[in-house]
């Protein structure tokens, strides 16, 4: 039973003694991490500024690579009349709100629109020459209107 006191205790005090020693020594581990790379005490700190500059331009470029993705799918969704996510919304905010696609994707967006704009039923009838759209859907409204007026003086309805 001391046996196991002292084994249980005694990891224990000897963990509680070496963090007491160990935070004198914590001064001169910085200069043994610069003498250890073979640099002086100002080249050493230079070039961890330069790593947390290199580090904040990847984080800006991540940042800019998902809001670009993030307007990509809000394009699609609003495209095809899915419901908005709260997400990529945020993703194009934090990265400033300015977020241009890159030319090849917005080319390849832009060939689709018109593809699709030919494929449907108003781009045929709009390349149909002497057709007028405007005065088209005067008409059909002048027409739904008088439907709905003999409707209403209908009996039977």
């Amino acid at each position: 039973m001391t046996f196991m006191v002292k084994t249980m205790v005694g990891s224990q005090l000897k963990n509680l003694t070496g963090s007491l020693s160990g935070g004198e020594e914590k001064g001169d581990g910085d200069k043994s991490a610069a003498q250890a790379q073979g640099m002086s005490q100002e080249e050493y700190e230079e070039y961890q500024k330069q790593l947390v500059e290199e580090k904040m331009e990847r984080d800006t470029q991540f940042t800019q690579r998902k809001a670009v993705r993030a307007m990509l799918r809000s394009h699609f969704r609003d495209k095809y009349r899915l419901p908005k996510n709260e997400t990529d919304e945020s993703q194009i905010q934090m990265a400033g709100g300015d977020v241009e696609l890159p030319r090849e994707l917005a080319k390849m967006i832009e060939e689709d629109t018109e593809e699709e704009e030919r494929a449907s039923v108003l781009g045929q009838l709009a390349s149909l020459p002497g057709l007028d759209l405007g005065s088209l859907k005067d008409k059909a409204q002048a027409t739904l209107g008088n439907l709905k007026q003999s409707a209403e003086k209908c009996h039977i309805m």
